[in-house]
């Protein structure tokens, strides 16, 4: 099945179903409900994978203050954390993870900007 552009990397119904249950409440005891998870997490997903400033996240994940303010909010209560490990407990428990491969992304670790070459003739 081919997505819509506008659908290419967001969580698929089945992702969702796995992470739905390992989010906060979506409306919390006091004060405003929160908008939707499912769409901010699209949105969150959406700048992970272009890499552009919040400012010019599409206006289909919701206003970009309440998407990043979300991303931030759920980094210092350690919620990535959480559903990271329980994500990883559940895969693992199925015999989905092989603990004894590792990768490591260097595109995006920075290097000094002499360090592309070294002197001739040395």
């Amino acid at each position: 099945m081919v997505l819509p552009p506008h659908q290419r990397g967001n969580l698929t119904n089945a992702q969702w179903q796995r992470l739905k249950p390992l989010l906060p409440a979506q409306k919390p005891n006091v004060g405003r409900p929160n908008n939707d998870h499912r769409t901010t997490i699209n949105g969150i997903l959406w700048i992970a994978r272009t890499g552009a400033p919040w400012r010019d996240l599409p206006e289909r994940y919701g206003a970009w203050e309440t998407v990043s303010g979300r991303f931030y909010r759920w980094r210092r209560s350690g919620i990535w954390e959480q559903l990271l490990q329980s994500l990883q407990q559940q895969a693992d428990a199925k015999g989905k993870l092989n603990w004894e491969v590792h990768h490591v992304d260097g595109s995006v670790i920075r290097a000094h900007q002499h360090s592309a070459g070294a002197k001739r003739g040395s």
